[in-house]
């Protein structure tokens, strides 16, 4: 049998049984491009990229960390900006406590807080509107 590194998961729900007692059996397994991948979770500190290739041939820039954001403070401007922490995350509470940066994640940055509006586990870069106090 052929291990990968992706989390496997089967395609219907098996989680019951059948009316009879019965254990439910998948009609097939997942394909490639079917497969999950374990979560990329961008947090703050020296920037650390990494491209992964995707169906189509593809690839993706994913951050593992990145201490500047690109800010655009309403004027036609896009500043880069150092973040200082993560304030709040809706995402996830445990990303709030862990400091995790995922689309609309509220930064606390030099010029004030911002709302990020990229998505940094796929894209690569973190894109952000500053929030009027």
């Amino acid at each position: 049998m052929i291990q990968t590194a992706f989390v496997k998961k089967s395609v219907e729900n098996l989680a019951t049984s059948k009316i009879t007692g019965g254990r439910r059996i998948p009609l097939r397994i997942r394909r490639k491009y079917e497969t999950d991948r374990y979560p990329n979770e961008p947090i703050n500190g020296a920037q650390v990229t990494v491209t992964r290739r995707i169906r189509g041939n593809n690839q993706k820039t994913a951050l593992k960390s990145i201490d500047f954001v690109n800010l655009a403070t309403g004027e036609s401007k896009v500043k880069k900006t150092k973040i200082i922490k993560v304030i709040d995350n809706a995402t996830n509470n445990d990303y709030k406590r862990r400091g995790i940066i995922t689309k609309g994640a509220i930064l606390e940055t030099a010029k004030g807080k911002c709302r990020v509006i990229s998505k940094p586990g796929q894209n690569g870069i973190v894109n952000a509107i500053l929030l009027k106090e």
